[in-house]
């Protein structure tokens, strides 16, 4: 294969490492990690590969779970909520129409998938949403097909799909909270939200925010408010956050927090607020 067909494969392992690690900047750091070591290999090691694109998915896959296994350690000790870092759908490139392709790219997955160990995550991942068989994915997990199937069938109890809302009604009710909010309608915030909603920032111990989830639709409606009167200058924009309607704040034309939302039934169920920084630079280069 030569080096312009090996590169071809970089958009798909963007996209697996991107759902495996919830980070854009991680995913793209293992595929950097991934094509040095094809790089490294000699020119009759390379030959000797019948499917470069399998053996890359292979080595960027257990790069993958070597870092979600760190990851772990990582987050305990993380300062409040984790969320994964939000993708700038319209900013993207190449890796646009892999990332953003199926519900396997929303937030909401993106969190379900934290609760899976990270051989399960793995699993389900490879197979369920790239379609890859179990004898491939036993030869990332070093475990038999069958074992690979036990876990993505166990993975796959933690997801519980719902009929997504067409993309016009989410963007009109993400709309309506945007007005409400401006306005400070406590009433109309709490009309568009779940009575049992749940508001979940991450400021990563580099930005100010709640402590721990806010829950209940007047809360989230007070706090909201709140955020508001203490950042007056703040500019709401809509835009696509993993693909679906979301909002992004700025003072001063630096974007400050990015708000990805769960709609269901026309009210919003889940908000997740990205105030870290770090997780922001995508959006800040926009």
């Amino acid at each position: 294969m030569s080096e312009n067909d090996v590169t071809t494969e970089r958009p798909q392992l963007i996209a697996i490492a991107y759902r495996l690690l919830g980070s854009l900047s991680d995913a793209e750091d293992v595929v950097q990690e991934a094509y040095g070591r094809w790089y490294a290999l000699s020119e009759r090691q390379r030959d000797a590969i019948g499917r470069p694109g399998a053996w890359l998915t292979t080595v960027a896959s257990r790069i993958c779970l070597d870092v979600l296994g760190s990851a772990r350690a990582r987050r305990e000790r993380y300062p409040g909520e984790w969320i994964p870092e939000p993708v700038p759908s319209e900013c993207l490139t190449d890796p646009a129409e892999l990332l953003l392709r199926d519900e396997s790219i929303t937030m909401a997955f993106l969190v379900v998938c934290e609760s899976m160990t990270p051989a399960e995550r793995v699993a389900f991942v490879l197979h369920d949403v790239f379609g890859y068989p179990f004898a491939e994915v036993a030869s990332v997990l070093g475990r038999t097909p069958a074992a690979c199937r036990q876990l993505a069938t166990s993975a796959r109890r933690r997801v519980r799909p719902a009929p997504a809302p067409s993309p016009a009604r989410s963007a009109s009710v993400v709309r309506a909270f945007k007005e409400a909010w401006e306005a400070k309608d406590i009433p109309g915030l709490v009309g568009l939200l779940d009575p049992s909603v749940v508001a979940v920032a991450d400021g990563g111990g580099l930005a100010s925010t709640v402590a721990h989830p806010v829950e209940g639709g007047e809360q989230v409606a007070r706090y909201t408010v709140r955020i508001t009167e203490r950042v007056p200058a703040m500019t709401l924009v809509e835009r696509l956050v993993n693909g679906r309607p979301g909002l992004v704040a700025e003072r001063d034309g630096v974007v400050g927090t990015v708000l990805a939302f769960d709609v269901a039934d026309g009210v919003i169920r889940r908000i997740w607020a990205v105030r870290n920084p770090e997780k922001l630079r995508p959006w800040r280069a926009a």
